[in-house]
């Protein structure tokens, strides 16, 4: 696996924010809390968590990447819904009340595995949004209140035949299989796996989620040090 950092409060307005790293993918997750609900909420006395994912103009290598406008790209779509159920699986919501918080996840600088670095850091961010919240609530039991559980995640891959966790762009390109995994803690949360390339068997699946889950624990003990819990 890359090396996986966090660095914390990296912006100064959001009620949480973080830098994280996988290796040379680099994100800004930011986490807003605000009472804007979704119209299918309000009233309601839940809460709600949701996400928006882009990629900076030269993030990626072979010439600028254009801006996402009003409307964004399907890949983006597809992201940062990903990224907002998986947060979204960390939080009990009714705990939450009415309250609404963004996850923001800005890609500086991408080399595979953008969205696993997202969702990760994500979960930091929204941490320590939860702090925020709490204090607002004066909810003595602090962010673990709220909490379901630490969410992590990792891109998995079969390379030349091998299992690789934690997939640069250089392996990435060449997978012939790619695999993202999310966890809640030790249960899986989402699975999204192709064979890109071609097939795999039932116990190659068992391999890559297998390898999945010895990296993700190695993130999780990232995070924890990072929160410093």
């Amino acid at each position: 696996m890359r090396e996986v950092s966090f660095e914390r409060n990296y912006v100064k307005h959001p009620a949480g924010s973080c830098l994280v790293s996988f290796g040379d993918t680099k994100v800004i997750c930011t986490a807003s809390v605000s009472k804007d609900l979704p119209p299918f909420l309000r009233n309601s006395g839940k809460g709600w968590i949701t996400a928006e994912y882009s990629m900076l103009p030269g993030s990626t290598g072979g010439g600028r990447k254009r801006r996402d406008g009003l409307k964004k790209d399907g890949r983006s779509t597809e992201i940062q819904r990903l990224i907002g159920r998986s947060l979204r699986a960390a939080v009990d919501l009714e705990k939450l009340g009415e309250v609404s918080i963004t996850i923001d996840c800005d890609v500086l600088q991408a080399d595979g595995g953008t969205r696993t670095a997202a969702i990760t850091g994500g979960w930091v961010a929204l941490y320590d949004a939860l702090r925020t919240v709490a204090a607002d609530q004066n909810q003595p039991g602090g962010p673990e209140y709220y909490l379901l559980g630490q969410i992590a995640a990792v891109s998995v891959g079969i390379v030349k035949g091998e299992v690789v966790c934690d997939l640069d762009y250089a392996n990435d390109s060449i997978a012939d299989v790619d695999m993202n995994v999310v966890m809640r803690d030790d249960a899986l949360v989402e699975v999204q796996g192709t064979g890109e390339q071609g097939v795999f068997s039932r116990s190659q699946l068992t391999a890559l989620v297998d390898s999945a889950e010895i990296g993700i624990a190695t993130i999780q003990k990232a995070q924890i040090a990072a929160l410093q819990l």
